[in-house]
């Protein structure tokens, strides 16, 4: 999944130093993180009534919408070939919000998405301040303060070599602040070499942030020491790696709750 970095045209050769692939899904298909997912995984998450508002999602650095697409599927127990006419399995009404900073790649998302009422995509860069009042606003129609459940699927490298150690601390600070259950899939520290690499190899400069990082190596152990640090997000499990050797982890907020809004 493209980060939400950087609105420059993906390089040849799939050097895109902002992780804006306009051909993600060709060699990350979907499937290879949907399907480590529980199929009731809503339910049980969610098993109190709900009341009238819908669940609430945010997938951070889009692309160009094939995750999203299977991960509202996924969730809502819906075949491959269903779309928005059709009424979600679990009986749970779930309402997505996607956002990708690569307009091109949102708008390429708008055009294709089978659940125009349900699933909505916005251009912003997360990592600026004041473009998160878009997320602050799609929150406010529903009389809410906080996600229930954000995606963060192969963002944080992109962050990381863009941002620095401080952006990373800061943008995770942020989504732990955001939301109530945050799905996380990092980029293993080889991942950064090899972004690195490709970047060299077309004659391009390394990431401003690359050889500056202090930190590195095992990078599941090192988010989930800065996600759970001063209690604010706990671990709940890891679902298992893809075929890409990417984990996929599940934190809860220790404080969001009671934020959720009068309908929560």
């Amino acid at each position: 999944m493209a980060a939400p970095m950087g609105t420059e045209a993906a390089l040849p050769g799939g050097a895109a130093p902002h992780g804006n692939f306009p051909d993600y899904s060709r060699f990350h298909p979907p499937e290879s993180r949907v399907c480590l997912l529980p199929g009731a995984l809503l339910g049980r998450l969610f098993p109190a009534p709900r009341g009238p508002r819908p669940l609430l999602g945010l997938d951070v650095g889009c692309n160009s919408g094939e995750l999203s697409v299977a991960l509202y599927k996924h969730l809502l127990g819906l075949d491959d070939n269903e779309t928005s006419s059709h009424q979600p399995a679990v009986g749970t009404d779930l309402k997505l919000l996607c956002c990708d900073i690569d307009a091109a790649l949102v708008e390429r998302a708008k055009q294709r998405s089978p659940f125009p009422t349900s699933i909505s995509y916005t251009a912003l860069d997360i990592m600026d301040p004041s473009a998160r009042e878009t997320l602050s606003s799609y929150l406010t129609r529903f009389g809410c303060s906080s996600f229930d459940l954000c995606f963060c699927m192969s963002v944080t490298m992109w962050i990381h070599l863009n941002h620095g150690d401080a952006g990373l601390v800061e943008f995770l600070s942020y989504l732990s602040s955001l939301c109530m259950y945050l799905l996380v899939e990092p980029q293993p520290w080889k991942c950064y070499r090899a972004a690195a690499r490709r970047l060299r190899k077309l004659g391009r400069n390394d990431f401003d942030h690359f050889r500056s990082l202090a930190i590195s190596g095992d990078m599941a152990e090192k988010i989930t020491q800065i996600l759970t640090k001063d209690g604010a997000m706990e671990l709940v499990c890891c679902f298992g790696n893809t075929s890409r050797d990417r984990s996929l982890f599940l934190f809860k907020s220790t404080g969001v709750t009671g934020q959720r809004g009068s309908n929560g």
